[in-house]
């Protein structure tokens, strides 16, 4: 017995010394083994979330202003889901026909796009190329509401239509001014990309007065690295206080997605298509009857011409408004109204922005003369076809 208790305490002499000695040399051990006790699964460290607007703070106003702009504009922003039935052959009755030729039905064809409220009244504005040819339109509100929308009218010359739906309790997005818009001014794009729901994406004005680019016959487009994916054509480009500043309504891409280069509609081009639509049906341009061309430096240096920039008029139509008015070929057209031109897609826009029938003075420069010419503006006939190029008759 005096053995067994000699072999005890021996041992409990021992493991205090061990345990005396380890909490003195490393005491994280001990706490490790108390802390595995109390906790039998693995621990992580996380941050505590700071206060609200402890971030806004330190990212300063534009954070902050990003979600607010979001949470005003986003409900107003629509996806437009669109179909056509399959376009009937005049012979599909025709046995032999069939025989020879097959079935000559077309396929039927759906598309998905956006749209934004304009009014509580239901007016929704988006992208011709949306709508376009499609005989079933219905828009999907961010509540979850749908509603079968009707045409009020199309633009394909800029790309624009307006369409109408009849609900209730319809927000309405505000506008803004998109001739103050700066390059660097940070903007979002709300839209349905590639039909996936509503999304919100975040970049700034890289450009403006984009033309040139065989998209539209009038083209003004402000360019923007917000990133927009096909169906996000016809959605809301707004500034930080979530105004509408632009239509989305085509990108440059090579892979059929984003690229960092976007183009959206001004809404004061937007606006005006908007209001003759509605009123009217249709959109009333100004016309001249002239066919332009850029002023190159090697054609100033050929004609001899004290000018860097304007619009070459190498023909103008017979008894047109311009061959009345006294525009000649060879002149070169500097201001029409006042709004000065440098190329021939502003001219084509001040002349279209000319009420038909008013008198506007176009300021030009003939040899080394500089002449204002009184020409009376007619109404712009519908041109079969839609992109302009230089030549075209204006």
């Amino acid at each position: 017995m005096r053995r067994i208790w000699l072999i005890f305490s021996q041992t409990v002499t021992v493991a205090v010394a061990v345990v005396f000695v380890v909490s003195t040399f490393r005491p994280q051990w001990i706490q490790s083994i108390s802390w595995r006790q109390a906790l039998p699964g693995p621990t992580v460290a996380v941050a505590p979330t700071p206060a609200s607007g402890a971030l806004a703070g330190k990212s300063g106003t534009a954070g902050a202003s990003f979600r607010m702009a979001a949470q005003r504009a986003a409900p107003t922003v629509v996806s437009v889901v669109t179909s056509n039935a399959a376009a009937r052959s005049p012979r599909r009755g025709d046995q032999w026909f069939r025989y020879f030729f097959g079935d000559q039905d077309g396929q039927p064809q759906s598309g998905v796009g956006s749209g934004v409220i304009v009014s509580p009244e239901g007016y929704v504005l988006t992208n011709n190329h949306v709508v376009d040819r499609m005989d079933d339109i219905e828009v999907m509100l961010t509540d979850g509401r749908k509603a079968r929308a009707k045409v009020i009218g199309t633009d394909p010359d800029t790309d624009l239509a307006v369409l109408k739906i009849d609900l209730d309790r319809l927000p309405a997005i505000t506008f803004g001014n998109s001739d103050t818009l700066l390059v660097g001014d940070a903007v979002l794009a709300i839209g349905n990309p590639f039909g996936v729901g509503q999304t919100v994406t975040a970049g700034i004005v890289s450009a403006l007065g984009r033309n040139q680019l065989g998209i539209n016959t009038f083209e003004n487009f402000i360019q923007t690295d917000a990133a927009i994916n096909p169906g996000n054509s016809g959605g809301a480009l707004v500034d930080v206080d979530g105004n509408l500043v632009g239509i989305n309504s085509a990108i440059y891409s090579r892979s059929g997605g984003n690229m960092g280069i976007g183009f959206a509609i001004p809404v004061s081009t937007a606006r005006q298509v908007m209001d003759s639509l509605i009123k009217d049906g249709q959109v009333t341009r100004g016309w001249i009857g002239v066919e332009p061309r850029d002023l190159t430096p090697e054609i100033a240096e050929t004609f001899n011409l004290p000018l860097k920039e304007g619009v070459l008029i190498t023909g103008v139509l017979h008894n047109g408004p311009a061959a009345v008015g006294g525009i000649r070929p060879g002149d070169v057209v500097v201001q029409v109204a006042d709004t000065k031109v440098a190329n021939t897609a502003q001219l084509l826009n001040a002349v279209a922005l000319l009420r038909p029938g008013q008198s506007a003075k176009l300021r030009v420069q003939r040899g080394g003369e500089v002449l204002n010419v009184d020409v009376v503006v007619a109404k712009r006939p519908h041109m079969a076809v839609s992109p302009r190029q230089d030549g075209d008759e204006q």
